[in-house]
């Protein structure tokens, strides 16, 4: 039975695949026939998410997407990909008053000029496929609301959903797709170590209608279908997954 969802003789770049959500778009892939392509910045991390893959031939290239020297050699290294997901980016919360540029320029090198300038390579190199589709992992915050402290974070975010809607038409005539999926709180782990109390997340959760947060597989799922045949005619657009926070 035909199966438009499928992956299966895709190749799949995935950034920012050592952990969290990178780590669950690379290994759902993976599930439904992908042959992936991972990177990041961290080896032994890299590997733990490369060993849970399914299927053969994958690969794995450590890179730092700040770093113009490590985005040419990935960009030379690569073979021709049918999808790509960027998800490599950083959350430093720190109130506006208190910002200066070094961190700012952090923040954006990381969260929007690596994955933009990769694939900008990417292109002019003839790495991308026709017909291919690029999704970038972005979020609710700057695009549709934002946070105490997030200011620069959202910044990052707003800027790939502008960049993403020009990308979207110049690509089209090659008919590669550029779309974004934007989540709400994502349950990865990250506050397991953090100085926010049990009771504090508790009470966050609340905010959100369906009552919890979500999980990384989901985003994965959304980003399967952004990937598929099924979404062959969906280009420029924001798929929002946030449990209904932005609704209130």
């Amino acid at each position: 039975m035909a199966n438009p969802f499928s992956l299966h003789d895709k190749t799949i770049l995935v950034t920012g695949a050592s952990s969290g959500i990178g780590k669950s778009v690379a290994v759902e892939c993976s599930k439904i026939g992908a042959q992936l392509i991972i990177t990041a910045r961290n080896q032994l991390r890299l590997n733990e998410t490369f060993n849970l893959l399914q299927g053969e031939n994958n690969q794995q290239f450590i890179a730092d997407l700040v770093s113009d020297t490590d985005l040419e050699k990935l960009a030379d290294s690569l073979p021709q990909v049918d999808g790509i997901v960027h998800v490599a980016g950083i959350v430093k919360p720190k109130p506006f008053r208190f910002l200066d540029r070094t961190e700012l320029e952090e923040i954006m090198d990381i969260n929007f000029l690596g994955p933009v300038l990769l694939t900008n390579l990417l292109i002019r190199k003839g790495r991308i496929n026709k017909q291919a589709s690029i999704v970038f992992v972005s979020s609710v915050s700057g695009t549709m609301c934002s946070f105490t402290g997030g200011s620069s974070y959202s910044a990052s975010k707003g800027a790939l959903n502008g960049m993403l809607k020009g990308m979207a038409l110049d690509l089209a005539p090659k008919m590669i797709r550029v779309n974004s999926v934007i989540p709400g709180m994502i349950d990865t782990g990250i506050f397991n170590d953090s100085a926010i109390s049990d009771e504090s997340l508790i009470e966050d959760r609340k905010r959100y209608p369906l009552g919890r947060y979500g999980k990384p597989e989901e985003v994965a799922y959304a980003t399967i279908y952004l990937l598929s045949d099924a979404s062959a005619w969906v280009t420029g657009s924001n798929l929002l997954i946030d449990g209904g926070f932005t609704l209130i």
